[in-house]
């Protein structure tokens, strides 16, 4: 059976924040069927095809954490983070005064061609860490080139629930469903409402069930 539904649909429980990068990643994935191939055979191979993926799955699927990775890479939930500063100091020759407010634009870092090769390309396989030797993935650490929940001692504290839950959620889409858009591609158009980047026109897909046992 075939239906034509907003994935925002699936999320009725859902955070604004877990909405957004859940269709954003899915439309990263429907653009790029080799991906959602990948993606699919390793889910099949590791969980199989007889019950559903579950959050406990995850840490088993490093692909599956690489989509996710780079789908938060490219489409930050808070494009945007603040801080301020409790005393005045000097960083860099800049003088700045206490208090002041810091913004730092979270999408402009994690799409710098200075630090990302093909920045705005969705390419999953740059956070899989057999691909990089340590030492890339400790100076990519030091150097807080990847950062959509912020980073150090502030940053978010949901960040792992998060991952785990959008993987959950984007798992069990690939695992269940074959993907149809009309037009072949998503529009990727984007617009900052709010705190977050939205898509100009929302996520509209053909579902069709694969099939699966428990289904």
């Amino acid at each position: 059976m075939f239906r034509f539904f907003s994935l925002q649909e699936l999320f009725v429980g859902g955070t604004d924040s877990s909405v957004q990068t859940t269709q954003w990643t899915m439309a990263e994935i429907i653009n790029k069927p080799d991906v959602l191939e990948r993606l699919r055979e390793e889910i099949d191979s590791i969980v199989g095809k007889s019950r559903l993926i579950q959050e406990t799955d995850i840490s088993k699927l490093p692909y599956l954490q690489a989509v996710v990775k780079e789908g938060l890479r490219l489409h930050p939930p808070f494009p945007l983070l603040t801080r301020k500063f409790q005393e005045t100091c000097d960083v860099k020759g800049f003088h700045i005064p206490e208090k002041t407010t810091l913004v730092i634009n979270a999408y402009a870092v994690m799409r710098n061609p200075d630090s990302w090769e093909d920045p705005n390309e969705f390419k999953p396989e740059r956070f899989l860490i057999s691909s990089r030797s340590r030492q890339d993935d400790e100076r990519e650490q030091a150097a807080l080139k990847y950062i959509p929940f912020g980073g150090g001692r502030r940053g978010c504290p949901g960040s792992s629930l998060a991952s785990v839950s959008v993987g959950t959620a984007v798992g069990v889409m690939v695992q269940c469903f074959d993907w149809r858009i009309k037009g072949g591609k998503v529009n990727m158009e984007e617009i900052f409402e709010g705190l977050s980047l939205t898509m100009v026109h929302p996520l509209k897909c053909t579902a069709v069930p694969r099939t699966m046992p428990f289904l």
